[in-house]
């Protein structure tokens, strides 16, 4: 089944008068989203959904960026900023303003929130110049290069990150970016993904890293504890000599990711930092994973990894290789659902969809890259899509709503709602998340047989429900994508949890009742 997309990105710009001057086009009002939506712990607290909602704009130089942030009524306005071509020092100046603070070295995101950076076009390439993000919320940053950014000679960048998060970030999604480097610290740069100073609900997923000393850390020193809740999925790690990542402190989940040529070390979890490694594919490499470099421990769930030509180092004060046989030495719950390849398959399956200009592909969890598809328009729907259940509200499902007196919990929800409110049978209370996008879920004691859900929205906020997934929460197995409220049938299956995750929305969603059947 095809994964859903909540809004194509916008073409029509070529009809807007360019500011040569400045380097942004103008869209119209409505926001282009990023394609897709958020995966992993970047859909926990509330979710990421950078600039959905408001205005789009173009930019061709690092100066229009930051005059578009500082354009914005306040700091929170929402916006996407699409950008195409090449952005370095020579062209990137510090721009003044009330809903920014940006400076000339660097694509500063700082004390902002409800942003997207996406490349667009011919593609766009931040060369030499990193992208600081630190004391913000809720950003995207999508289809970008970043390269060769230099924390010593010259030019320097961003301390030399490629991009770097710090001081009480939350809630960042970094998706099918290439990130390079042309060596290590003693040619002057430093991490390619690096997250410092309680910096949590992160995903990092589809992305290349690359020719570089250190892939980059959670956490700057063993006391730097404040980090976490960190996902890595389907990346592509590359001749890298170590940190891929680094973790000191907090939780990790590291899936379907392909290691090739790790030099000295890979996944370093250390000061008492957890990690849940699954289904990896480890090629060419040394010490994929342990603790290294420290005798402060870290730890481990390991299930479904491939090792195929990695060499182990013998234990020693600080070094714990888990290898050569890896055993788990902790458990790690993991909140939101996913869908895991086979680690067999992960070197195909990454190498058709991680990186920047690949078409934005994912995979659908059966080693099958996809191509997005454009967002289902409300105003013509396409009935004949066999892959896209239709709910029809008008049409509700016979027999026992099983959802009346099971439980619920889910991702986050707005002040003054209840997850148990969708399962009361009463369409005047509801459940709605904290932002636009967010998850909720009806449970059962034992397992129970579904096949059919509906959705029902409150009073005044039909249609605020735009793309969505519904996911067996034991397996993490997809049943059903689609867009809108109403009745969605899917084959039969005995679960304990089941879950609706609204992945893009217009407006606030409210979910009055989220009924279940067994046929």
């Amino acid at each position: 089944m095809r994964r859903p997309v909540a809004l194509r990105l916008q073409a029509a710009l070529g009809t807007l008068a360019l500011a040569a001057a400045t380097g942004v086009v103008l869209a119209m009002p409505e926001a282009a989203a990023a394609a897709g939506g958020a995966t992993g712990y970047a859909t926990q607290n509330g979710g990421t959904t950078g600039g959905a909602g408001g205005q789009t704009v173009r930019a061709t130089t690092g100066t229009a960026i930051h005059q578009a942030l500082c354009g914005r009524a306040d700091s929170a306005t929402p916006i996407t900023i699409e950008v195409e071509g090449t952005i370095n020092h020579g062209n990137t100046s510090k721009v003044s303003g009330d809903s920014c603070s940006t400076a000339a070295d660097k694509i500063e995101l700082k004390q902002i929130s409800n942003v997207t950076i996406v490349g667009v076009g011919g593609g766009a390439v931040f060369d030499q110049l990193g992208i600081h993000i630190r004391e913000s919320s809720n950003i995207i940053i999508q289809n970008v290069t970043v390269r060769n950014v230099k924390k010593s000679g010259s030019p320097t960048s961003n301390g030399g990150d490629a991009i770097g998060m710090e001081s009480d970030v939350r809630n960042v999604w970094v998706d099918h970016t290439t990130l390079e480097a042309s060596g290590g610290e003693s040619a002057g740069y430093d991490g390619l993904f690096d997250m410092k100073d309680n910096t949590q609900y992160v995903t990092l997923s589809y992305s290349v890293l690359r020719n570089s000393g250190r892939g980059g850390l959670i956490g700057s020193s063993e006391s730097d504890r404040s980090n976490g809740y960190v996902t890595f999925h389907h990346n592509k790690y590359e001749n890298i000599d170590s940190r891929t990542p680094l973790l000191r402190g907090g939780t990790s989940h590291i899936y379907n990711n392909h290691y090739v040529s790790l030099n000295e070390s890979g996944i370093n979890s250390r000061a008492g930092a957890k990690a849940k490694v699954d289904n990896n594919y480890f090629e060419d490499s040394k010490d994929v994973l342990g603790t290294f470099y420290t005798d402060q421990a870290g730890y481990w769930q390991v299930s479904g990894n491939i090792f195929d030509n990695v060499t182990w180092s013998e234990p020693g004060e600080d070094t714990n290789p888990a290898g050569p046989d890896p055993k788990s030495n902790t458990t790690v719950s993991i909140p939101y659902s996913y869908g895991l390849d086979a680690a067999s398959c992960v070197p195909a399956v990454v190498s058709a969809t991680a990186g920047a200009n690949k078409g934005l592909k994912v995979s659908d969890g059966s080693c099958t890259p996809q191509n997005p598809d454009p967002s289902p328009d409300p105003t013509d729907p396409d009935p004949t899509d066999p892959t896209e259940p239709s709910p029809d509200p008008t049409d509700p499902p016979s027999g026992t709503n099983l959802s009346l007196g099971a439980g619920a919990d889910g991702s986050s929800k707005a002040s003054g709602t209840s997850y148990g409110n969708v399962r009361d049978g009463d369409l005047g209370t509801y459940w709605s998340p904290a932002g636009t996008t967010g998850s909720v879920s009806v449970k059962w004691s034992s397992p129970t047989t579904v096949s059919k859900v509906a959705i029902r929205e409150a009073a005044g906020s039909a249609g605020a429900i735009g793309s969505y997934r519904l996911v067996d929460h034991g397996t993490g197995a997809v049943l059903a994508t689609g867009s809108g409220a109403g009745v969605i049938s899917f084959p039969a299956v005995s679960l304990t949890k089941i879950t609706f995750e609204i992945t893009g929305a217009s407006g606030t969603p409210k979910v009055a009742e989220f009924e279940t059947y067994a046929g």
